[in-house]
C-alpha cells in the first residue's frame, strides 16, 4: 500500500511538470518503475496505459484554457501514433540501448540551444507562416518511436523542436503535444497489448499513476498559463540537458569524480541562464510599462463639450382653442383703412 501511495504521489509530481512544461510524465515514472525492478517493456507498457487517462484529462484542461493548436495536433498525432505502434512492438522483442546515446546527444544539443535562445529577451515577433506538415509528420514520428522504446520521450522530442521552430507560443506547444500524446499512449499500450500480452500491464501501479496524474492534470494547464514564457524555455532548456546528460556519461563510461564535476558545471550553466532569463523578463516588463505609460501620456485628453440649455420656442395659441375673452381679433375682424 506504501509503494502505491508513493507511485501515486510520483504520478502527481510527474503529471505537474508534464502539463507545465510538455515533457517528463513518461521519464519521471519509468524511471522509477525500473529503479523497482520493473522489466523496461513492461515499465514502458504501464506508462503508457496510465497515460491514456492522464493525457486525456491534460488534453482537455488545456482545450478549455486555450493552449491547444488543433492544426498542430492534427499533423503531429497520427504520424506519432504510427511510431508508437511500431516502437512498442520492437521493444517488445529487442533492446533498443545502443540508440540511446545518439538520441540523448540530439536532444541534449536542443535543451542547450533552449538554454541559450531563452536566457536572452525574446523577440515578440514570431516567424511568419505556419508549420508545415512535411516537418511535423516526421517529428511525429521520430517522437512516437522514441517515446514507446524509451518509456518517455514524446514531449522531449516533440517540444523542443516546436519551441526551436520559434512559431508557437511556449504555451500553446505544450498544450498541443501534451493533447496529441493522448493518441500516441493509445497506440503505444495497442502494440505493447499485442506484443506482451495483458501480464505486461501492471495494473495496481497503472491505476496509482493515473490517480495522481488525474488530480494535477487541470492544475498544470493553469500553470502553465501564468507562468512566463521566459521561465518555461530556460526550464525546459535544464531539464533536457540535465536528463540526457545521464545517458550519454553512461555510455561513454564516465565515472569517479568526473561525473559529480560534470553535473555540477551543468547545474551552474542552469542557473545562470535562468537568471540571464528572470533578467530578460523584468526588463522586458519594464519596457513594456515604460511604452504603455508613454503611449497614455501622448494620448490627447477628451473635450468637453458644453450643453446649450435648449430654446423655448413661443407658444403658439390658436384663436379657437384660447378662450373667448382672450381670442385675438381674426384678420377679417380688423377693418381696414382702406374701407374707412
Amino acid at each position: 500500500m506504501r509503494k502505491l501511495l508513493v507511485l501515486a504521489l510520483v504520478g502527481l509530481a510527474a503529471q505537474l511538470v508534464d502539463g507545465a512544461l510538455g515533457m517528463a510524465y513518461g521519464l519521471t515514472s519509468s524511471t522509477l518503475l525500473l529503479l523497482v525492478g520493473v522489466a523496461p517493456a513492461a515499465a514502458s507498457a504501464s506508462v503508457h496505459l496510465a497515460e491514456i487517462g492522464t493525457t486525456l484529462a491534460a488534453g482537455v484542461s488545456h482545450w478549455r484554457f486555450g493552449n491547444v493548436d488543433w492544426r498542430v495536433v492534427s499533423r503531429i498525432a497520427l504520424p506519432g501514433a504510427v511510431g508508437a505502434f511500431a516502437g512498442a512492438t520492437f521493444l517488445s522483442s529487442i533492446s533498443t540501448e545502443s540508440a540511446a546515446p545518439w538520441m540523448a546527444g540530439i536532444l541534449f544539443t536542443l535543451g542547450a540551444y533552449l538554454l541559450v535562445r531563452f536566457s536572452r529577451p525574446l523577440r515578440t515577433d514570431r516567424r511568419g507562416g505556419r508549420l508545415r506538415s512535411r516537418f511535423l509528420g516526421p517529428l511525429g514520428l521520430v517522437a512516437g518511436f522514441v517515446d514507446a522504446t524509451g518509456g518517455g520521450g514524446w514531449g522531449p522530442v516533440a517540444t523542443p523542436a516546436l519551441l526551436v521552430s520559434g512559431r508557437m507560443e511556449p504555451r500553446k506547444v505544450i498544450g498541443s503535444v501534451d493533447t496529441s500524446e493522448f493518441v500516441v499512449a493509445g497506440a503505444a499500450s495497442l502494440g505493447f497489448l499485442i506484443g506482451l500480452g495483458s501480464e505486461g500491464f501492471l495494473l495496481p501501479m497503472v491505476a496509482a499513476l493515473l490517480i495522481g496524474g488525474l488530480i494535477a492534470a487541470p492544475i498544470a494547464a493553469w500553470l502553465v498559463r501564468i507562468v512566463p514564457a521566459q521561465l518555461l524555455g530556460a526550464t525546459i532548456g535544464g531539464v533536457i540537458v540535465l536528463t540526457n546528460a545521464r545517458t550519454l556519461m553512461r555510455s561513454a563510461d564516465l565515472d569517479g569524480p568526473a561525473r559529480p564535476a560534470v553535473y555540477a558545471l551543468l547545474a551552474v550553466a542552469w542557473v545562470a541562464a535562468l537568471a540571464l532569463a528572470v533578467r530578460a523578463l523584468l526588463r522586458t516588463r519594464r519596457q513594456r510599462d515604460v511604452a504603455a505609460t508613454a503611449l497614455a501620456a501622448d494620448a490627447p485628453s477628451p473635450t468637453i463639450v458644453p450643453t446649450r440649455p435648449a430654446a423655448v420656442s413661443p407658444t403658439t395659441v390658436s384663436p379657437a382653442a384660447a378662450p373667448a375673452g382672450d381670442r385675438l381679433p381674426t384678420p377679417a375682424a380688423v377693418p381696414s383703412l382702406n374701407n374707412r
